[in-house]
């Protein structure tokens, strides 16, 4: 089976900064890939160069074996990639209904009110649609910018620190919600939550310094000495 994502050779530096280091990553149809590190490790810039949000110095990013490596971001999400930010990016004088309306809109879907119904209720927001979308409270805000990611039907889902600020009852359901997602969805999950990733994700890709450090299930990840040593043991 051909990877959904596939980066070879991926660099990006700031300055002096090498922030994403000649990586080789690939990401399976169907999975839930957790990417863990250190702060300052390059998760973020490398999801963003997945995205589209910054694009390489040098190296390639295959989508389904197509070259996206100079794609911008809004071709992307044609191409079927949501990326939910590690801070809320709701339209807050919004209401809720209209937030993920416009999400549907921007991809060209028909059967625009059934579809913005459906993702709402698919994250358990179904009732607040006429609410502004500022006055939820937060762990509903966070659900709110799922269910725009979820409303594109992207084939991959980049769920950049989704459990950030929510509390230990909305991070049960959050991982409830994430799981029922696959295989229809893929999920690429940055997360510094260990409990979370150990629950969820089917491989585990470590970044350190810019640089794969390893890649492999929970329990290999786990029982890695060098992992250990770089992150889980801090």
């Amino acid at each position: 089976m051909a990877p959904l994502i596939e980066t070879r050779g991926l660099t990006l530096y700031f300055g002096g900064l090498k922030a994403v280091d000649g990586v080789d990553f690939s990401l399976n149809p169907g999975e839930i890939h957790a990417l863990i590190g250190p702060n300052g490790a390059g998760k973020t810039t490398f999801v963003s160069l997945l995205s589209g949000r910054r694009l390489p110095q040098s190296g390639t990013i295959r989508l389904a074996e197509e070259d996206i490596t100079h794609l911008p971001a809004h071709a992307r999400v044609r191409k079927g990639i949501a990326y939910t930010f590690q801070i809320t990016s709701i339209f807050p004088r919004l209401s809720v209904f209209d937030n993920v309306a416009l999400a549907v809109q921007s991809h060209g879907a028909r059967d625009l009110a059934a579809k913005t119904r459906a993702a709402l209720t698919r994250v358990g927001l179904q009732g607040l649609e006429e609410q502004e979308a500022q006055t939820l409270a937060y762990g509903h805000q966070r659900l709110l910018e799922l269910a725009m990611g979820l409303a594109l039907n992207p084939r991959l889902l980049i769920l950049d620190e989704p459990t950030q600020g929510l509390a230990a009852s909305e991070i049960e359901g959050f991982k409830a919600l994430v799981a029922s997602l696959v295989p229809q969805t893929t999920v690429l999950l940055i997360e510094h939550n260990m409990e979370v990733v150990m629950d969820l994700a089917t491989r585990i890709t470590v970044l350190n310094f810019g640089q794969i450090l390893a890649t492999g299930t929970p329990a290999e990840i786990r029982a890695n000495p060098a992992v250990q040593e770089a992150y889980l043991g801090a």
